[in-house]
């Protein structure tokens, strides 16, 4: 199977393994601007956005903030549901994922 185009795109060198190691996955990409940083992750599309979003905020911004002061977007728009299966809400192999802070925070 090749790697989606954007898996090449600059990213660290690991994946995060989400996926069984038997049945379908697709490589995704969870970009999070606060941190300016990406990560790739191979999932099964099975998969529910909530760990994607867990395991993206594990790599990408460890510090200890719930969960649910994140959003995750897909084509610009809010997974309001994040209990969804990546393939019910459109996510295919190769697709980018937004991961920020749901309010805005104060410059210092």
């Amino acid at each position: 199977m090749t790697t989606p185009f954007v898996a090449q795109l600059r990213a660290r060198e690991d994946a995060i393994e989400l996926s069984p190691s038997s049945g379908t996955s697709m490589t995704i990409r969870v970009e999070m601007p606060e941190v300016w940083d990406t990560v790739k992750l191979v999932v099964a599309p099975t998969q529910s956005a909530a760990e994607v979003k867990q395991a993206a905020l594990g790599a990408l911004y460890p510090v200890a903030e719930p969960a649910s002061d994140f959003l995750l977007k897909l084509r610009g728009f809010e997974v309001l549901d994040e209990n969804m299966a990546l393939s019910e809400l459109g996510a295919k192999d190769g697709s980018i994922f937004l991961l920020t802070h749901r309010r805005r925070r104060a410059v210092r």
